[in-house]
């Protein structure tokens, strides 16, 4: 496997720090999981009737990220990434594989939207708010959320990563 780098979060510093950290970590967690397979690999699923794909959970990561920062917090109406069908305001959209959708591309993507979400985040307080479902949600609760997300899907791809070549607990 690629050897990319995976921080452990901080153990004793500011929300702030922990929580980005963590964030970072499931982040950089997954690009880990991904790392060292083909794009075959990347297009297999786990097991069916799951239909779940590396490629088309990094897909989905992008558009997680996309909603939950540009849209949400920064209020940008950014259009869906994959599904032009898709509800602008949802996350859904990614995991089914288009013709001809590959792991490098979805990367690609992903760290672009990572990168964005990393420049609306930059300079705001934990507790301003962005507008979801009628509300306001914190950016503090964008953070822990996204860790939760991240977390969920990178036991997906630790499945799916075992199903391909047996590797596990990267």
């Amino acid at each position: 496997m690629n050897s990319i780098e995976r921080p452990l979060p901080p153990m004793n510093a500011d929300e702030r720090a922990v929580l980005e950290g963590w964030l970072d970590f499931h982040r950089a967690t997954l690009e880990t999981k991904c790392a060292g397979v083909d794009e075959t690999q990347a297009a297999t699923a786990s097991v069916p009737p799951s239909g779940i794909t590396l490629t088309g959970l990094v897909r989905h990561v992008a558009e997680v990220e996309r909603n939950w920062f540009r849209r949400v917090l920064a209020g940008e109406q950014a259009p869906p990434i994959h599904d032009p069908r898709a509800d602008p305001h949802g996350p859904e959209g990614g995991f089914e594989l288009a013709e001809g959708a590959s792991l490098h591309e979805a990367l690609a993507t992903w760290k672009a939207e990572v990168a964005r979400a990393r420049e609306c985040c930059a300079g705001r307080s934990l507790d301003e708010t962005g507008h979801f479902a009628g509300g306001e949600v914190s950016l503090r609760w964008i953070y822990v959320h996204m860790v939760e997300e991240y977390a969920r899907h990178n036991g997906h791809a630790d499945l799916v990563r075992e199903r391909i070549d047996g590797t596990t607990g990267v």
